[in-house]
């Protein structure tokens, strides 16, 4: 058996945000990925339903829960 090195690897993207905003809250999530869904009245269920029709939004979501994690 190996052991996947994708640190996304089992995460669902309700984890990943939720972890972000625990670790930033909503206004330093909105300050580092510019996007109204963490700035202008934020909610996970309203986040979460940008990020899975948004790409590039997923991507720098994404690319800040793997710099988070490789800073533990």
């Amino acid at each position: 058996m190996t052991i996947s090195k994708d640190p996304l690897h089992g995460k669902t993207l309700e984890a990943i945000l939720t972890e972000l905003v625990a670790h930033y809250g909503w206004e330093k999530l909105g300050q580092h990925i510019r996007i109204n869904c963490f700035i202008k009245d934020p909610s996970i269920k309203s986040s979460l339903t940008f990020l899975r029709k948004t790409p590039w939004a997923r991507k720098k979501t994404e690319t800040l829960y793997i710099e988070l994690t490789d800073k533990k």
